[in-house]
């Protein structure tokens, strides 16, 4: 069980993420390469963005996150010949529970959610309840260079800038307040959505969270 904490603001290494997490959604690879070199300045190891990352074609799929990756190795490579120095950061650690993926996924699935996930759409379509299960929530969050608080904040930061996704963009934000980020941070998030999304992508952001709080 992962621990939350709760702090007033998002850091600036969680501020660096959201940019990120976005600009790898919508393919833009010009303000994705700015947006990580301003994540790298801000103390993001290069294994936090690399996890970012590869974790973002579970919702943006493998065009879009190889994209990415291949925009990190160049930024990486750029800022070696500039004489930059940034730190590698920690390796995954191997799941050595004696558990199958599935089950590590199903019991990370109902602690993000705060319950057991269940409906008519994984009953239609069971192989997608088990993909989510065991790859997404078994393989992928499990792994423990990043935080779930940071997860979640790459997730809703690639959903607010993706379209026709609102319901998981709702979702997700209801699963935000259940992993260490508050309401107070969420408002941060959609501010900062603003700043580097423009007007059309916050505005929608804001109207998603606002009927998740109920303002």
């Amino acid at each position: 069980m992962q621990t939350q904490t709760h702090e007033p603001m998002l850091t600036q290494q969680e501020q660096a993420l959201i940019p990120i997490a976005a600009f790898t959604a919508s393919g833009n690879l010009t303000s994705l390469s700015s947006s990580l070199h301003i994540g790298l300045d801000a103390g993001l190891t290069i294994s936090e963005v690399r996890e970012v990352l590869v974790q973002m074609y579970a919702y943006t799929g493998f065009p879009r996150s190889l994209n990415a990756l291949g925009a990190l190795m160049a930024v990486v490579n750029e800022r070696k010949q500039q004489g930059l120095v940034d730190v590698e950061g920690i390796s995954a650690d191997s799941l050595c529970e004696p558990q199958s993926s599935l089950d590590i996924g199903t019991e990370n699935q109902t602690q993000l959610v705060g319950q057991p996930v269940t409906g008519a759409l994984f009953d239609f379509a069971p192989a997608i309840d088990h993909y989510l299960k065991a790859h997404l929530f078994g393989d992928i969050f499990a792994r423990d260079i990043l935080s779930w608080k940071q997860r979640e904040l790459a997730t809703i930061a690639a959903l607010a800038n993706m379209q026709g996704v609102n319901s998981q963009l709702q979702a997700h934000y209801g699963i935000s307040l259940n992993n260490g980020i508050t309401v107070e941070q969420l408002h941060q998030f959609t501010d900062l959505i603003r700043q580097h999304c423009g007007d059309d992508i916050a505005d929608n952001a804001q109207t998603v969270l606002s009927g998740v709080l109920g303002e």
